[in-house]
């Protein structure tokens, strides 16, 4: 295996939107519990809010949680706080901190995958760019799903890493024989390519979703997409919900009263006249959320199947124009869409770390064609 480049970050986007808080509720008079179903990434963790009552005399925070928190162990509690999981006032705290009148507590709980599902470890192989005692860095290739679902019984990325894990399954992040979530933080689609960190352990897993939380996480992709985008860079800020006609689509809900607060920054790589290919920061991690993000403002995937990205939507068609396209098509049939750097940091050392992959072969080879033939064409005129 072979560590992936590390490269240093680049401060080439615009401004961040105004700073991007976890959801919020409104603190209830009655009650010192205030639930937040907001969820990043597909619902693989929550935050729960709680407000110490202004009566509240001082207790230690784990047992103070661990009254109000019923679906979580004493052990795992403590082991979230020590992770970081655990803010109070906005800061972490250990667990014997005493909670004190008027404390915000928040806590980031991971969520398991259907406890119905039974995960068998299969012997696929992994692309494993980089692997230390507390996780890993997969490039996931095109094709595959991260975890099992409704037509896709095994041959995912969790079938893998359970399999990778098998010999180590005492310290895997749900305990002992239990593969339902081996160490997903966050998905990327079956179809896109790219990076993914994988926890090995229940502290890595914990401390990987809360940094995913508040948006501490780096995520740039990079796509190609239909048309000439007409600014250098920009940002969409919006909410994204699944479509009421259509569940397998999700889209942009203008009004901003449904869907999930969604962030997308985005900046112009090369332009090729009929396509373009883009850089995408994530600032939330919603499902799909750069496929809708970018055909909300026009600019559709190239090949995304999903969203129409499989037709011809910019350029003149004719036949030897139909025919190029096409090709493209088959050489790519998928979304153009890759993880290209990840970065975060060390839940264990504190070490700042960033990764970035190549593209893969199918989506460098559409992207050197259209470079080629919008160059053809500039010869001849």
């Amino acid at each position: 295996m072979q560590e992936a480049n590390k490269i240093e970050p680049e401060e080439d986007f615009p401004q961040e939107s105004a700073e991007v808080q976890p959801d919020s509720v409104e603190s209830d008079p009655e009650t010192d519990l205030l639930e937040s179903p907001s969820q990043e990434g597909d619902d693989f963790y929550e935050r729960v809010e709680i407000v110490a009552d202004q009566r509240q005399s001082p207790i230690r925070l784990d047992k103070y949680l661990i009254d109000r928190l019923a679906a979580i162990s004493r052990n795992k509690l403590q082991i979230t706080i020590r992770a970081g999981g655990v803010l109070v006032d906005e800061k972490p705290v250990k667990p014997n901190y005493k909670v004190r009148p008027g404390n915000r507590i928040n806590v980031i709980l991971t969520r398991s995958f259907d406890d119905d599902q039974k995960i068998e470890p299969q012997d696929i192989p992994l692309n494993i760019v980089y692997e230390d005692d507390d996780l890993m860095i997969i490039n996931k290739p095109f094709g595959m799903a991260v975890h099992p679902g409704v037509g896709i019984p095994n041959g995912t990325l969790v079938n893998a890493v359970a399999w990778h894990l098998k010999d180590e399954i005492d310290r895997a992040p749900l305990g002992t024989n239990d593969y339902t979530r081996a160490g997903i933080v966050h998905r990327i689609d079956k179809d896109t390519t790219g990076l993914m960190v994988v926890a090995k352990n229940t502290e890595t897993l914990t401390n990987l979703a809360s940094q995913f939380f508040y948006h501490t996480i780096e995520r740039r992709y990079w796509t190609l997409v239909w048309g000439d985008v007409e600014e250098e860079s920009g940002t969409i800020v919006s909410n994204i919900g699944r479509n009421p006609h259509d569940r397998r689509q999700f889209m942009v809900f203008p009004d901003g009263e449904d869907g999930k607060h969604a962030v997308t920054h985005w900046r112009v790589l090369e332009r090729f006249y009929y396509v373009t290919l883009v850089e995408c920061r994530l600032e939330t991690g919603r499902t799909h959320q750069i496929r809708v993000h970018m055909k909300s403002i026009g600019h559709t995937l190239f090949g995304d199947v999903r969203y129409g990205g499989n037709q011809i939507l910019k350029g003149t068609i004719h036949s030897k124009y139909r025919q190029f396209v096409e090709n493209n098509f088959g050489l790519l049939p998928r979304q153009a869409l890759h993880a290209k750097v990840l970065g975060f940091t060390h839940p264990r050392t504190g070490e700042r770390m960033r990764f970035e992959s190549e593209l893969p072969v199918d989506m460098q080879t559409v992207i050197d064609r259209w470079r080629e033939y919008v160059n053809s064409r500039k010869a001849l005129l």
